[in-house]
């Protein structure tokens, strides 16, 4: 396989992405793997010739419902296996992960539920996290290099938030969430991002209001994780905060085999 880029990208739509120039964007990263939530489009609206075009396969897990949702992955190898969903309706009705295996490597694009809308919803996102864990515990069984792509929609550590102290009670910073998120990484699974940068004020989501991305006034919600037996494949990773397809930026990692 020789080396391997990944890019995790939350594309908020992708026809709205792709009219900002997305497929020329990734021409000039080149990634082998393109993984991307919240493509909000049904399968016969999604037109696949651009991507086509710059050599990838392309697998998409629409929503039901109509501009919700969904994940994608594209890959330049036409992946051995390719998994929609995680076996549990609900979350598979709403579009959230989806699987590649190029050999012996796993690759999921997922998207978490988010708890914005009020406490519904964040009961979901914490039901959610519970049968993620349960379903990637199962799933590392059998498949047990494993790279977990996508928008989390939970900020790990307050130097992963531009504002910890007042948002220390909001979705996406909950001490809950946070403690799912810190036992995830303690469970074999790396943060390649913080792997490599220590840096503060790194983020990957802005919100759309108060000017917030001029600002720099964001959260770091999107992560490339990586099950500890790719450690020694770790060549770099990092954010690319001037891409603005969406109101995330990409995530990019890079290993070697």
């Amino acid at each position: 396989m020789g080396e391997l880029k990944i890019i995790s990208y939350n594309v908020n739509g992708i026809r709205a992405a792709s009219k900002k120039g997305l497929a020329d964007w990734l021409k000039q990263i080149n990634a082998d793997v393109v993984c991307v939530q919240e493509i909000k489009v049904a399968r016969e609206d999604f037109d696949p010739s651009a991507f086509e075009a710059l050599g990838y396969h392309t697998y998409i897990f629409p929503a039901v419902k109509k501009g919700y949702s969904g994940v994608a992955v594209f890959s330049k190898q036409k992946p051995d296996n390719v998994v929609e969903g995680c076996g549990i309706q609900k979350y598979d009705d709403e579009g959230r992960n989806l699987r590649i295996d190029l050999g012996d490597l796993s690759i999921m694009s997922a998207y978490f539920p988010s708890g914005t809308t009020g406490d519904e919803r964040q009961g979901v996102k914490m039901n959610y996290l519970a049968d993620f864990v349960k379903s990637i515990t199962d799933l590392q069984k059998k498949r047990t290099k494993l790279i977990v792509c996508g928008d989390y929609n939970i900020c790990h550590k307050p130097i992963d938030i531009h504002n910890p102290v007042s948002n220390k009670d909001t979705s996406g910073f909950k001490p809950e969430e946070r403690e799912w998120m810190e036992q995830y990484f303690n469970s074999g699974f790396i943060d390649t991002f913080r792997y490599f940068n220590q840096e503060p004020h790194q983020y990957s989501w802005w919100s759309q209001r108060f000017n917030s991305r001029a600002q720099n006034k964001g959260w770091r919600i999107d992560y490339i994780a990586v099950t500890k037996n790719l450690e020694k494949n770790l060549v770099e990773a990092r954010m690319f905060q001037d891409a603005v397809h969406s109101d995330h930026c990409p995530v990019y990692c890079k290993l070697k085999f």
